[in-house]
């Protein structure tokens, strides 16, 4: 993690600039000219792995403060955060921010540039992100494979066991998730902005993903608005791994003694993330078919994330900005991804307003090969935040937080938050003294922890 602060001038406010500096591995192979190490600028777009997640998050933001100082404006303190562990859970980083409590404070504006955009031509705020919980299910029929000539018709298959076990997640027809508990109650006021993004996107929420001739969305005749639900607050399960079948150039004719998959199931922003991972455990392991052997392993969950409602003052600064560098409105929109520190922020500052936008819009590839940054469109955006920045230098803000976040506990670390979570507490992170390979030690149990000799034992 990188913290930096910079000294307020002419103004009492905190506002916390947020992005992440590390990167989804290179996956699969890019196309010609193109290469995840080897940037490349092509019509307007930079081609190179984390481009636009998260790599020009840390640019944007130093940036946006740097012009408000040139401009000799009202700057509020800001505190410019930059995380390392971001595409592995955040798993270290409540550690480092309990430890640096004090230096933080208490923002009023939280800014991250982690998100995404519905186009490039509007500034887009995000108002939720989707939780996931992710589980691998083991299903074994035999101790060893068999001759599938011996062996078929006699021994069940572990393969269409664990198609059977799916079947009660999902309904391989629809597509859609069967069980009632996955689903949430939407906020009126997201179903209207939703509509919203709708008329403004049209068809290019569907047809920015790469389908093959003939094939069509889930729900193939749906309104626009229906899609965008479908992707921000409704439950969707993906098989993003699978163990024990062999490549189909080496594969014989063995029945398999085990399948196993890894499952990822999206969740609604509002939806406890550990509850739906021990609900997932149930539905898959009760009542196991044909005597089948089924292990389930939870490998991590994580809360979504639902942003507090716009205070007045973000809400115009927003629009103002947006039309000022886009000449068009601001938009706002649900997220089906998740940025794990969104909601360990919200629990820790209930009062903050958030600003949660980003560069990842139609055709951008990330997490994929051809990863790309949109260029004018991540500049325009700079600038929006500058200004929105500079806003609350000048701004009173309120001590109340807003109505629907009044009620919210605040925790009592970022550990007890990223635990209530969902996070799993049994992380690691280095030892105090800072020398590279010096002693590790579990987060959630640093009492236990071994010490090495330049250190104090407490830390």
């Amino acid at each position: 993690e990188v913290i930096a602060e910079i000294e307020p001038r002419e103004s009492e406010q905190v506002c916390m600039l947020y992005a992440h500096i590390d990167k989804q591995p290179p996956m699969g192979a890019w196309r010609k000219g193109l290469g995840p190490c080897d940037p490349v600028v092509q019509d307007g777009k930079l081609y190179g792995r984390g481009a636009v997640d998260d790599g020009y998050g840390f640019f944007s933001a130093i940036t946006s403060i740097k012009a408000i100082q040139e401009q000799g404006l009202s700057c509020p303190r800001v505190v410019m955060l930059f995380e390392g562990c971001e595409e592995s859970g955040s798993r270290d980083l409540p550690h480092y921010m309990d430890k640096l409590s004090r230096r933080i404070g208490t923002p009023d504006l939280i800014v991250c540039l982690d998100a995404g955009c519905g186009n490039y031509e509007q500034l887009w705020m995000t108002t939720s992100l989707r939780g996931n919980a992710v589980v691998t299910t083991n299903v074994q029929m035999m101790t060893d494979g068999a001759h599938s000539g011996f062996s078929s018709g006699i021994v069940p298959s572990s393969f269409r066991i664990t198609r059977q076990l799916l079947s009660r997640l999902e309904d391989e027809v629809t597509g859609l998730v069967k069980p009632d508990k996955f689903y949430v109650e939407i906020p009126k006021s997201r179903l209207e902005q939703t509509a919203a993004a709708a008329d403004i996107l049209g068809d290019t929420v569907v047809n920015q993903f790469p389908f093959v001739e003939g094939s069509h969305p889930v729900a193939r005749d749906a309104p626009i608005s229906e899609h965008l639900l479908a992707k921000s607050w409704r439950p969707a399960l993906s098989v993003t791994g699978a163990d024990g079948l062999p490549e189909t150039a080496i594969a014989g004719n063995v029945m398999l003694p085990f399948t196993k998959l890894k499952l990822s199931m999206r969740l609604p922003p509002t939806l406890d993330a550990a509850q739906a991972s021990r609900d997932m455990e149930e539905i898959l392991t009760r009542d196991p078919p044909q005597g089948a052997h089924i292990t389930v392993t939870p490998m991590s969950a994580g809360n979504g994330w639902h942003a507090p409602l716009e205070a007045e003052w973000l809400n115009e600064a927003v629009h103002k900005a947006s039309l000022t560098f886009y000449g068009k409105p601001c938009a706002h929109i649900g997220e089906g991804g998740s940025i794990p520190f969104m909601g360990m922020l919200l629990d820790m500052f209930p009062s903050a307003q958030f600003l949660v936008t980003g560069a990842a819009g139609p055709g951008n590839c990330m997490h994929a090969p051809n990863e790309n940054l949109h260029i004018d469109y991540s500049a325009r955006l700079t600038m929006c935040v500058s200004q929105v920045v500079a806003t609350l230098a000048t701004t009173a803000v309120g001590e109340e937080p807003p109505a629907d976040t009044a009620a919210r506990p605040t925790k009592r670390s970022f550990i007890d938050a990223f635990n209530q979570s969902g996070g799993n507490s049994k992380y690691f992170v280095g030892c105090d003294c800072g020398m590279s390979g010096c002693v590790i030690f579990d987060q959630g149990l640093e009492s236990n922890r071994s010490v090495c000799p330049p250190c104090p034992p407490a830390i």
